[in-house]
């Protein structure tokens, strides 16, 4: 770390938490963000300002006028340039030490597989259980750290699925894919904006605590927020054995 990296995260370097080790690893970490709309915005901003090192940014959708109430990423001339080509530029604007990779793409399986195998964390800040689930399978199969969040209306979550360890619980566990959950869609539903900002922070926040090293943080745990009373519930998650993701029947098949 230079004189300039050192007085940059000098902040982040006081504390005991992380000090001189936990921002080098930070400066040595790869991140993949999936989805650069009002949880991504936040998300990437902070990861950018804390110096992690490489981050992969993945939306296949342009800038919207609608979309400028809550992604902050996003400037008013952005309008109509694909998300990944706007985030990197305001990121690079705040920290041009911090590599960006722009994936303009819409994600499959296996090409998630792929991204997956080259970061150290996922921040799961898209807006479809399709890939909610696809990241889901292929971070358990690769043990890598999951944190996902959603917000609508006036309610998000937060939750942290470290796979490293043996016992996690996954987001299939917690929301399995066959229920009749009902989907709800900003466009349709509307959300409260600095809600998605509570949000997306917040999964920065777990992420770099994921890569400094910093235990606790709400691994196995789903954080609810109700923004319009400000009201927040922290459950444990616990693990299926049933799961067809990664639950005991299926590890000794």
């Amino acid at each position: 770390m230079n004189d300039q990296q050192r007085l940059r995260y000098s902040r982040h370097i006081l504390l005991d938490e992380i000090g001189i080790a936990g921002q080098e690893r930070l400066l040595h970490s790869r991140a993949l963000i999936l989805g650069l709309g009002g949880l991504g915005s936040p998300a990437a901003l902070y990861l950018a300002a804390s110096g992690v090192g490489r981050l992969m940014l993945c939306d296949h959708d342009t800038v919207d006028f609608s979309n400028l109430q809550r992604q902050i990423i996003h400037r008013t001339a952005a309008v109509g340039q694909p998300k990944t080509a706007s985030a990197q530029a305001t990121l690079h604007e705040i920290n041009p030490e911090v590599e960006c990779v722009p994936l303009t793409e819409r994600a499959d399986e296996a090409r998630l597989a792929r991204l997956v195998a080259e970061v150290d964390v996922v921040l799961d800040c898209c807006d479809n259980f399709a890939t909610r689930y696809a990241v889901n399978r292929v971070c358990r199969a690769q043990r890598t750290p999951l944190v996902s969040g959603a917000a609508v209306r006036m309610q998000g979550l937060v939750a942290v699925f470290d796979f490293r360890a043996d016992d996690a619980p996954c987001y299939h566990c917690v929301f399995p894919e066959d229920s009749e959950a009902e989907t709800l869609h900003c466009a349709t539903s509307g959300v409260f904006a600095p809600l998605v900002g509570m949000i997306g922070a917040m999964q920065a926040g777990e992420a770099l605590k994921l890569l400094a090293g910093v235990a606790h943080g709400l691994c196995g745990q789903l954080l609810s927020v109700d923004a319009r009373d400000m009201r927040f519930a922290r459950s444990a998650l616990r693990r299926d054995p049933d799961c067809p993701v990664c639950g005991a029947s299926r590890s000794q098949k």
